[in-house]
């Protein structure tokens, strides 16, 4: 019945039995960004033996640690792309951690960004704050957002209009 914060986040996904029995194989990456450089925590998590074609959206976090071909939308949530993920697709969600690769000119829209140290990105950002850590790749655009408009990352948007032109 009492379970300590760490032992909750080490598998996001721990409802569906499958995240439970992978959570040694993929721990979910750590967020420096965090308060107190705490666990990531997902609503929901893709492990890295999932592969999906197609788009995917929804209304919570969410943590990708497998193979997306195709847009991810996840609204006012943080969405994760752990260090074994790989998103071919443009990304939206408030919050946007990149631990693995992220290929394409796609649109990656979010309130704010972070490319961790060995992770991989390709495409146009549009955010109103990014951070590319040391060791990181990044090719394509930035687009800062004045502090006074608000990034558009619900689903719905523009951004997914964008998603599927750019298909």
């Amino acid at each position: 019945m009492w379970r300590n914060k760490e032992s909750q986040s080490t598998a996001p996904g721990a409802a569906s039995g499958r995240a439970a029995e992978n959570s040694s194989a993929a721990k979910a990456p750590t967020n420096s960004g965090g308060p107190g450089g705490t666990t990531a925590h997902a609503g929901s998590w893709l492990t890295p033996t999932i592969k999906v074609k197609g788009q995917i959206s929804g209304n919570e976090d969410l943590l990708v640690d497998g193979k997306v071909e195709g847009p991810i939308s996840v609204g006012e949530h943080r969405l994760t792309v752990g260090q074994n993920g790989h998103v071919t697709g443009g990304l939206a969600a408030r919050e946007i951690i990149i631990c693995g690769k992220v290929d394409g000119n796609q649109a990656v829209v979010g309130e704010s960004i972070e490319i961790k140290k060995d992770a991989s990105m390709i495409g146009t950002v549009t955010t109103r704050r990014i951070v590319i850590e040391d060791g990181a790749e990044f090719k394509g655009n930035i687009e800062i957002q004045e502090s006074g408009q608000r990034v558009n990352s619900k689903a719905g948007s523009s951004t997914e209009q964008a998603f599927s032109k750019s298909a």
